[in-house]
């Protein structure tokens, strides 16, 4: 069964740094896309960041050039640097996995926290 884990949460002050990580077990196959989606308290999830197993990255437009989004294929694992946050960074980042028959994994979510 594949299991993703997430890990790298937790509080923060505004303007500092954390870096999530994400790794998946229970697998011998590669995933197409990875990447992270957030959920902040009373809102929708939303796509933070993601890359293929070619590299290829995406990024919400309000997190360009503060987050750097990173794999290692040989690892099945996924990271995201999170550098200058602000408060409305604060939310539940999940890691996801893709496979190229369109079946998605989700981690179980790792909560991020930026205050004073």
């Amino acid at each position: 069964q594949v299991q993703l884990v997430e890990s790298g949460g937790g509080l923060v002050q505004p303007g500092g740094s954390l870096r999530l990580s994400c790794a998946a077990s229970g697998t011998s196959f590669s995933f197409y896309s990875m990447g992270w989606y957030r959920q902040a308290l009373g809102k929708q999830r939303e796509l933070v960041a993601s890359i293929t197993s070619g590299s290829l990255t995406n990024y919400k437009d309000s997190v360009k050039g503060r987050f750097t989004i990173s794999r290692d294929n040989a690892k099945n694992s996924v990271s995201l640097q999170m550098n200058s946050l602000k408060p409305e960074d604060t939310a539940v980042y999940y890691c996801y996995a893709d496979r190229t028959n369109g079946v998605r994994y989700w981690g179980r979510g790792t909560r991020v926290t930026v205050s004073s």
